[in-house]
C-alpha cells in the first residue's frame, strides 16, 4: 500500500480549518456525538429539546455537520399527503465518516488520474469535461445537506458552499461586498495536480461550486478571479 503523502503547512491549515469548522463549538460535538449514538438519526426539534436549544440554532448546528459531509439528511414524508410547512429531515452519521481521519480527505491522486485522463482532449473539450464532473459532484454534495429544499438566498448557500469546500481541504470563507459576492480558498487539496494541469482542475473546483449552488440555491456562473496554481496567493470565485 503506497505511503500517506507527506503533510506540509497548506495541508496541516486546511485539516484544522476543516476540523475546527465542524466541530469547533462544544454544542455542535455534543450534538454529532448524540447523532452517532442514535441509529435512526435525529430531527432538528428534537436537538433543540435535548439540548435546550431554539429550533434555529440546532437546525444551524446540524446544517454545519451536513455541510462538512459528517451526517447525511433524509427526509421524512406523509405517504399519500404533502405535509404542511417544512418537510421533517432525519440527520444521521454519514458512513464513510464512521472514524474521523486527518487530513480529512486527499484528492491528488484522482485528480491527477482526471487530468492526464483529459490531456488527451483539446483543451476547451478537457475544462468542460472536467467542469462536468465537478458540477455532478458538487449537486451531489448539496443533495445530501439539503434534500428537498433550497436555501432561501445566494449568502446563505455561498455560506454552507464555503463549509463544504472547508470539509473537503480547500480551507474556504465566503466574503460578501455590496452586491458582490466571493467564495476565497486558503489550500488547494488537489495539490501537484493543480500545479501540473491548472486550468482543468480549476474547472472541477468551478464545477463544485457551480453544482452546490444549482442544487442549494440556483444556476449561478461562477467566475475564478485568482487562482493558487497561477501564482496566486488565494482561489478567488465570484458568484
Amino acid at each position: 500500500m503506497p505511503a500517506e503523502p507527506a503533510l506540509d503547512a497548506d495541508d496541516f491549515s486546511a485539516a484544522v480549518s476543516a476540523v475546527t469548522s465542524a466541530f469547533g463549538d462544544p454544542t455542535r460535538r455534543d450534538i454529532y456525538l448524540a447523532i452517532r449514538e442514535t441509529p435512526a438519526g435525529v430531527t432538528a426539534t428534537e436537538v433543540a429539546e435535548r439540548f435546550a436549544l431554539h429550533p434555529n440554532v440546532a437546525r444551524h448546528h446540524l446544517e454545519k455537520l451536513s455541510a462538512g459531509g459528517y451526517v447525511t439528511v433524509d427526509v421524512n414524508r406523509v405517504d399519500g399527503a404533502r405535509a404542511a410547512g417544512r418537510p421533517s429531515k432525519r440527520y444521521r452519521v454519514a458512513e464513510q465518516d464512521a472514524t474521523l481521519t486527518f487530513p480529512p480527505r486527499r484528492d491528488d491522486l484522482l485528480a491527477t488520474l482526471l487530468a492526464r485522463a483529459l490531456d488527451v482532449l483539446p483543451p476547451e473539450q478537457a475544462e468542460a469535461m472536467a467542469e462536468e464532473v465537478g458540477f455532478d459532484y458538487g449537486k451531489t454534495l448539496a443533495a445530501r445537506m439539503a434534500p428537498s429544499e433550497g436555501h432561501r438566498s445566494v449568502k446563505a448557500a455561498l455560506a454552507t458552499v464555503a463549509e463544504a469546500l472547508t470539509a473537503h481541504g480547500f480551507s474556504a470563507h465566503a466574503e460578501s461586498s455590496g452586491a458582490s459576492l466571493t467564495i476565497v480558498s486558503d489550500s488547494c487539496p488537489f495539490g501537484a495536480a493543480a500545479q501540473a494541469y491548472p486550468h482543468v482542475i480549476c474547472a472541477v473546483d468551478r464545477g463544485m461550486i457551480r453544482g452546490l449552488m444549482a442544487g442549494l440555491y440556483g444556476d449561478t456562473q461562477p467566475i475564478f478571479e485568482a487562482s493558487r496554481p497561477d501564482g496566486d496567493d488565494h482561489c478567488v470565485a465570484r458568484v
